[in-house]
């Protein structure tokens, strides 16, 4: 059972000294360090690495949740992918968030819980809106390059053996468009 410290800076301007000196200290026998922004959780290809080489029973620390997670979702989804590896997880700065422990456990549960709740509103809201707005007419999606005449106009001239090369700039489309257009008509070559 390894204990693997994770260390980040978003710039190469910063030090990673001080959490690399915070994470020997707390044991760790290895350190994954790396100099990238966190924005983007699949942008860290040393904590994909780390994450890859647990073996159940290890432990992953970090100084502070910042460095691992940018939000609340990011750390539990995190969290998660050391849980189906079988590894546990402590942040030394918030003694709450440490799977080590049973209060750390139960604390990232209802955290976990809450956020799929969270989660379950949004997307209720949204389909709400959605519907609203289908209620009022809206209409989703890119807007329609061309009107229902134009595209009886087109599928009339292609009729009379005009080619789609023509018609398209005629109508200042792409010739994929008078396609779909004689697809959907029936016409298409």
């Amino acid at each position: 059972m390894a204990t693997n410290g994770y260390a980040r800076v978003s710039t190469n301007s910063r030090d990673l000294l001080l959490q690399e000196q915070a994470l020997r200290a707390a044991g760790c026998t290895a350190i994954w360090a790396e100099k990238i922004s966190g924005a983007r959780s699949d942008n860290r290809p040393k904590l994909k690495r780390l994450i890859g080489s647990l073996s159940p029973g290890d432990t992953v620390i970090v100084t502070r949740l910042d460095r691992l997670a940018r939000s609340s979702r990011d750390l539990l989804n995190i969290v998660h992918q050391l849980n189906e590896v079988g590894a546990l997880f402590k942040s030394l700065a918030e003694a709450w968030c440490d799977t080590t422990t049973p209060h750390g456990r139960l604390i990232l549960t209802v955290l976990g819980g809450l956020a799929e709740f969270e989660r379950s509103l949004i997307m209720a809201r949204t389909q709400a809106g959605i519907a609203h707005a289908r209620a009022i007419g809206k209409t989703f999606g890119r807007p329609a390059s061309l009107t229902a005449r134009q595209k009886l106009l087109i599928a009339e001239r292609y009729a009379n053996d005009e080619t789609m090369s023509a018609i398209a700039k005629d109508f200042s489309v792409s010739e994929a468009t008078i396609s779909r257009v004689l697809r959907n008509k029936k016409m298409a070559p």
